[in-house]
């Protein structure tokens, strides 16, 4: 449950465009950010795209790991959740936030992200969902955006991808977000015109929307 907060007491977050980054020394920084951060630190949204890599969270498994040799390294994070795949086409859009100064508690700012995609889709005439059993945003039944979070001392790290216009298969080596056979699609495959770039931006506007929305 959310609480209101005067809006005027909290400043929007700062965007911050990353480009093209490794994923072990981004989330090293959103660590430090974090483990630094005062009362009066600004909040943080960072766009990023990462090279080919699969992270694991902290509720991961042995068996969720990649069936064959990909090539493609594998990093031990500290967010929730399970396996995920990051790659070139993808845009990620880290949240670091003071949960606490907004009153927002976890599972209110997951609905919120999931909607902020969502929004995004409805812009473009595609219907998509999250869902309560499996957090991310769904196209029927193929996912198109995953996410993760880290709480430490009532402020958040980690965040949200969206599958833009990248190469799938690596997903097709592990069992995505733990589930066998879950279907993962992108925003090319279903008719979505735009860039990385372009939809970073419009997926950073509609998640400082959501994060609006605790403040009123």
């Amino acid at each position: 449950m959310s609480t209101a907060v005067n809006a005027g007491a909290v400043a929007e977050p700062e965007v911050r465009r990353l480009g093209r980054r490794d994923y072990e020394p981004t989330w090293r920084a959103m660590q430090e950010f974090t483990a630094q951060r005062t009362g009066a630190t600004r909040d943080e949204l960072w766009l990023v795209e990462h090279p080919p890599v699969y992270t694991l969270g902290i509720a991961s498994r042995r068996e969720h790991l990649p069936q064959t040799n990909t090539g493609i390294p594998v990093v031990q994070t500290d967010r929730g959740g399970q396996i995920t795949y990051h790659g070139p086409g993808q845009i990620v859009a880290y949240l670091l936030l003071d949960l606490r100064r907004r009153g927002i508690g976890v599972r209110e700012l997951v609905r919120r992200m999931e909607r902020a995609v969502v929004k995004l889709l409805a812009d473009y005439g595609v219907a998509a969902a999250g869902r309560e059993d499996a957090p991310g945003v769904y196209v029927g039944a193929a996912k198109v955006a995953a996410l993760g979070l880290r709480v430490r001392h009532g402020c958040c790290y980690h965040g949200i991808a969206l599958n833009v216009d990248m190469d799938l298969a690596p997903f097709a080596a592990i069992d995505p977000c733990g589930y066998p056979g879950l279907v993962v699609t992108q925003t090319r495959d279903l008719g979505v015109p735009g860039t990385v770039e372009l939809l970073g931006e419009e997926l950073a506007q509609h998640l400082l929307e959501s994060l609006r929305e605790s403040l009123r």
